[in-house]
């Protein structure tokens, strides 16, 4: 029984921001969170805690500093190996000492912040949050799981756009694209960027395309742009005030295609 000052999902807020989290599941974090002062600020924490992380601590250690460090770690683990030390006692100090005096020296050149970050670089790994082209995917590949790419399977616009109503906090553009030969299929809820958004489903043969939708920046705008990941492609444009974010394993050129498409139709 968790006591007044916490929460027994406060562990889920780190599954969430390791990306951890599936559609469902991060929605309905997302809507206890709103009322629970305790996740909030273990949220808050988190996401500053990475960001110091993200802002300049880490410096790569030089060639010549990491090579004396493991080399000083072989020497001391062979001499215990072959029993160096006697029995009973600690091991003797001054081999680390000399390693210290060493490696401070080593770090005056690129200043001592930076020595320090990079020697515990060694001990510690800090989880990244996956970035949202990677959540992006991420979520494609979630969808394609059976039973999991379309809440509203649908042909009609008319049928798939009201039914986002109520179930997030923006009426998403949808446009039928068949004439274009990108048929719409469906829609479902996703989760990405830390809030709820709308995934509509189109086909190309036999090759999905989901297309992500979220709120922009007021007055937002930006062409389309491609890149390529884990084996997918995706082209990110912002457009009348939303976010767009297609993927798929169509190729490239065709994507873009609907891209465009998307973009000029009505």
């Amino acid at each position: 029984m968790t006591g007044p000052h916490e929460c027994d999902k406060v562990l889920l807020v780190q599954a969430e921001l390791d990306g951890e989290l599936d559609a469902a599941e991060a929605a309905a974090l997302a809507a206890h969170r709103a009322g629970c002062l305790i996740c909030q600020a273990a949220a808050a924490e988190l996401v500053q805690a990475r960001a110091l992380f993200g802002e300049g601590l880490y410096q790569p250690t030089p060639d010549d500093v990491r090579g004396r460090m493991m080399a000083q770690i072989a020497a001391t683990q062979a001499a215990s190996a072959a029993g160096d030390s006697p029995r009973g006692a600690s091991p003797r100090p001054g081999g680390w000492r000399r390693w210290w005096s060493e490696w401070r020296s080593s770090a005056a050149g690129f200043g001592l912040g930076a020595a320090c970050a990079a020697g515990l670089a060694l001990l510690i790994v800090v989880p990244q949050a996956p970035d949202l082209g990677e959540q992006i995917v991420a979520g494609h590949i979630r969808a394609l799981q059976p039973g999991h790419l379309e809440d509203v399977p649908s042909t009609d616009q008319h049928t798939v756009k009201p039914w986002f109503d109520g179930r997030i906090d923006f009426a998403p553009p949808v446009k039928d694209l068949a004439a274009q030969r990108f048929p719409l299929r469906g829609g479902r809820l996703d989760y990405l960027a830390g809030r709820p958004v709308a995934a509509l489903v189109y086909q190309h043969d036999k090759h999905v395309i989901d297309l992500f939708v979220w709120p922009a920046a007021q007055g937002a705008a930006k062409p389309p742009e491609a890149t390529e990941r884990q084996g997918y492609n995706v082209v990110h444009w912002v457009q009348d005030g939303m976010n767009l974010w297609a993927v798929s394993d169509l190729e490239a050129g065709q994507l873009r295609k609907f891209a465009e498409d998307w973009r000029r139709s009505p």
